[in-house]
């Protein structure tokens, strides 16, 4: 018996999304599997409907066979569902039609369709690491709104710069201008940087900063590498702590990015961890969606899930 299909699909994930998608199925259902197609409406549905799935699954015999997610989006796609189905056992594959596809490009997987399908229908599931983030702030030994509420990421948590970038991000406008929104917000975070410092307590060890990428995965914002040492495989996260504050510190560290040589600047600290508690005040982005403010803890969770790669 072949294997029950899931297609979660994000139809505004990109131009032409929804006409991709509808194709898609149409290609599954001619390899000769069974597909069902749940189209997401609003952020937040990916994950419903994984949560849904996964329950489904845990009522159901042993002797049922567990079905294939394909999560057809981008990385806030991927995001939502292995937010529902981390540790349930349920495999994970992924049909890139977001605006930056990192995920992807860290997995090596095509864009092309059928290319992407092959992997998906056919490829070896492995256990992958996944990061935990929880929020911990507080204001006079009291827990804010929000506290205390955690999320699974996949591929990085960027605080600060980073962060505070993201925030800035108008859904709109990104659905129409894609990587043009991320620019955009990122020319109006630099242009009004006036950052808090941060402190970092990395397994034990303290440093400080005011901005910083906690990585899961090697690859950032496409195919630049951040934390060239990092794989999903591996329980451990990476973290680049960056300590200069100025405009021109933010322009030297992304040049070092796209060149590759930041983790040669004396102003940064490169650490591997596996639980990272920061304080003080920024906003924090997950997998490139915002996702609130520190202080935080994030810390790395071993084989959470089954990612078909």
């Amino acid at each position: 018996m072949k294997k029950k299909i899931i297609l979660i699909g994000n139809p505004v994930a990109g131009r032409g999304a929804a006409g991709r998608i509808a194709r898609a199925v149409d290609i599954i259902k001619s390899r000769g599997f069974n597909v069902r197609l749940m189209l997401t409406g609003k952020k937040g549905d990916a994950e419903l409907f994984s949560r849904e799935i996964s329950k489904d699954q845990s009522d159901i015999p042993d002797t049922r066979p567990v079905p294939l997610i394909i999560a057809a989006g981008g990385d806030g796609t991927y995001n939502e569902v292995i937010n529902g189905i981390a540790y349930a056992g349920i495999p994970m594959a992924i049909l890139p039609l977001g605006t930056t596809n990192v995920l992807a490009r860290e997995l090596d997987i095509p864009e092309v369709m059928e290319k992407a399908l092959d992997i998906a229908l056919g490829g070896k599931v492995q256990n992958v690491c996944l990061g935990k983030i929880t929020l911990s702030a507080q204001v006079s030994g009291v827990s804010c709104q929000g506290s205390g509420i955690t999320r699974y990421f996949l591929l990085m948590a960027g605080i600060g710069f980073d962060g505070e970038a993201v925030y800035g991000i108008k859904s709109r406008i990104k659905r129409y201008s894609g990587k043009g929104a991320y620019i955009w917000s990122g020319l109006k975070t630099f242009i009004s940087w006036n950052p808090e410092k941060l402190s970092f307590n990395i397994d034990g060890k303290l440093c400080e900063g005011y901005s910083a990428i906690i990585c899961n995965a090697a690859k950032y914002a496409g195919h630049f590498k951040v934390a060239p040492d990092a794989k999903l495989q591996e329980p451990s996260l990476y973290a680049f702590i960056m300590q200069g504050r100025k405009r021109s510190d933010i322009l030297r560290y992304v040049s070092g990015i796209i060149r590759g040589n930041h983790l040669k600047f004396s102003d940064m600290t490169y650490l591997k961890a596996e639980k990272i508690e920061i304080n003080g005040d920024a906003c924090i982005q997950i997998d490139g969606d915002y996702f609130g403010k520190t202080p935080a803890t994030i810390e790395i969770v071993p084989d959470a899930l089954k990612l078909v790669c």
